[in-house]
């Protein structure tokens, strides 16, 4: 219905339907001439919110026509997502020790579930990126989404956060041949050797990145 104005939109949803003012009158529990009025004279200005409500049900038509305020569409639901203050490096490393919460980031539920459909949000945690050696990847100051319940049980090829001795570093697990080698993605940062595989932990899956342009 193309009509705006509720008086128009009632005068005609009574043509089309075949109603009658006074009927409508007393369905709402006004005197006879109560409808005409309304359509005719514009009196009263609006009509109340139960007399909008039961016209709406009777032509079953949403109570917008009917002069309702537009519904408010509800806001998404966000999932808070927790910043370490901490950096995983792709360079020198940062000291897991530093270790602290900052602000969180809320992230769309239904996107987190569209990025992580088998998981739950609560291993989430954001960590910044320092250090040139996984360029064009991960540059410095780039926030990376780890999944901390996608860990060392599960490896397979893709960017990880480490801990080697004590220290958090974030690289590429490749496969090479049975094993997984780790890897820069800078081919100018060197190779990454460790005689001892005791000094390194997995701390989870990276998911997402996100970087200022």
């Amino acid at each position: 219905m193309e009509e705006s104005d509720p008086r128009a939109v009632l005068r005609r949803l009574i043509a089309e339907q075949g109603a009658d003012c006074a009927s409508l009158s007393r369905l709402i529990g006004r005197n006879a001439a109560y409808v005409q009025q309304f359509i005719a004279r514009g009196v009263p200005r609006r009509l109340s919110e139960d007399d909008r409500a039961t016209l709406a049900r009777y032509f079953g038509v949403p109570e917008e026509w009917l002069g309702a305020a537009p519904a408010a569409k509800p806001a998404p639901a966000l999932r808070l997502v927790p910043r370490l203050a901490v950096e995983a490096s792709a360079g020198p490393g940062a000291i897991v020790e530093d270790r602290g919460r900052a602000p969180g980031l809320g992230f769309s539920d239904a996107w987190l579930k569209r990025l992580h459909p088998a998981g739950g949000a609560d291993a989430l945690s954001l960590i910044a990126v320092a250090g040139t050696s996984m360029l064009p990847t991960l540059g410095p100051g780039d926030e990376i989404l780890v999944d901390t319940a996608d860990a060392a049980d599960r490896l397979r090829p893709g960017i990880y956060v480490l801990r080697l001795d004590g220290v958090l570093i974030v690289k590429r697990l490749v496969r090479e041949g049975e094993d997984l080698a780790i890897v820069s993605d800078n081919p100018e940062a060197g190779p990454v050797t460790i005689r001892d595989p005791a000094r390194l932990a997995v701390v989870g899956r990276v998911l997402w990145a996100g970087r200022r342009l």
